[in-house]
């Protein structure tokens, strides 16, 4: 029975994710591919990591691990819109030593510390910080969304989303015997092309399944030109399949970690401070 690799088990195999991407690749693009290089089973790749944080998958968690360990040894780096690439100068490397590359990182970790005068980190990672995209801010949404507000308020957050993306005659309708559908909206583009919209809305802390999907598709048929899924927590790589099945009525995702995205891009509750410094790299370019 396969396991959930260690995080510096994932190494190796994010460098040849990424290798196999051209150089570079999404947060998801990388994990996707990552399940398919080493055939992980479903049950396996679905395992949430706390489901009272965060949507995350153990798997998911681990990987984010193994990219910040890759990126304080030198080896790869993340852009702002959550693209990892290798660094130019190491495209070469084919075979990378995990543990030296453990040793090397909490070394320095260590030598941080001290300089800093601060106490060792209780956990078996010793690293400065969190994974790069696991960000203390979405588990804080996280958590309220799933634990502090109710159903009613979740539907209501939904309808504002949509609507701030465009969305019009948006409204919940939630009642029961309704095949576990909550909306409906009008989605126009470019003020000409129309399209119905349903969608349902899953307080969910672990991944919806391929079976729930064809559930809600079957409830959508003859109702709506397409349909919308949104949860807290995840979908298994069966549901994402499912979604897209050819010759069926199709159906768009959203998971938790692109409703917190959402949700900040359009500052729904979620505020920022950014402050900007522009530095241009000269060496990037010459290593394209």
């Amino acid at each position: 029975m396969k396991r959930v690799p260690r995080y510096f088990e994932l190494m190796q195999p994010v460098i040849q994710t990424l290798k196999d991407l051209g150089g570079s690749g999404s947060i998801e693009e990388i994990d996707e591919k990552v399940v398919q290089l080493l055939g992980l089973p479903e049950d396996v790749a679905s395992q949430p990591h706390n489901p009272e944080k965060s949507s995350a998958t153990e798997l998911q968690y681990r990987l984010a691990w193994a990219r910040t360990y890759l990126k304080k040894f030198g080896l790869i780096a993340n852009s702002s819109r959550g693209v990892w690439a290798i660094v130019p100068d190491k495209r070469h490397i084919e075979q990378i030593d995990a543990q030296e590359i453990v040793r090397v990182v909490r070394e320095q970790s260590r030598a941080n510390r001290e300089a800093r005068k601060r106490e060792p980190a209780e956990d078996d990672i010793d690293v400065d910080d969190i994974p790069d995209e696991v960000q203390s801010w979405r588990e804080q949404l996280h958590r309220i969304l799933t634990q502090k507000i109710d159903p009613a308020a979740f539907e209501r957050l939904a309808m504002r989303l949509l609507r701030e993306c465009g969305f019009v005659h948006v409204e919940v309708t939630g009642k029961s015997g309704d095949g576990g559908i909550d909306g409906r909206g009008i989605v126009r583009l470019s003020g000409i092309l129309s399209f119905h919209v349903i969608f349902q809305c899953k307080r969910y802390q672990g991944a919806v399944t391929a079976g729930q999907v064809r559930d809600f598709r079957g409830a959508m048929v003859g109702r709506a030109d397409k349909g919308l899924l949104i949860t807290t927590g995840t979908f298994t790589r069966d549901a994402i399949k499912e979604a897209t099945r050819d010759g069926a009525s199709p159906i768009d995702l959203i998971d938790g970690d692109l409703l917190a995205d959402k949700l900040k891009e359009l500052q729904l509750g979620v505020k920022t401070e950014v402050v900007e410094k522009v530095e241009i790299d000269e060496g990037w370019y010459l290593g394209l």
